[in-house]
């Protein structure tokens, strides 16, 4: 994922970019330990999904409509 928009979220919060990247692993981490059937739709290599496997997908779906 673009490095700006971990930037611009730390900005406006007042946080690191890595603790920005951090919690946003840490939701999606907990969101699998119950996933529903949408969570598991995502295309994934690990039993987790990284951001970018979330962002990727999420694009994918946008973009089919």
């Amino acid at each position: 994922m673009d490095k700006k928009f971990y930037k611009g979220i730390a900005k406006k919060y007042g946080v690191s970019e890595e603790e920005v990247i951090r919690d946003i692993q840490a939701t999606i981490n907990e969101t699998y330990k119950n996933p529903n059937a949408a969570a598991l739709n995502v295309p994934r290599k690990g039993e987790v999904p990284t951001i970018d496997e979330i962002v990727a997908y999420a694009v994918k779906q946008i973009r089919r409509g």
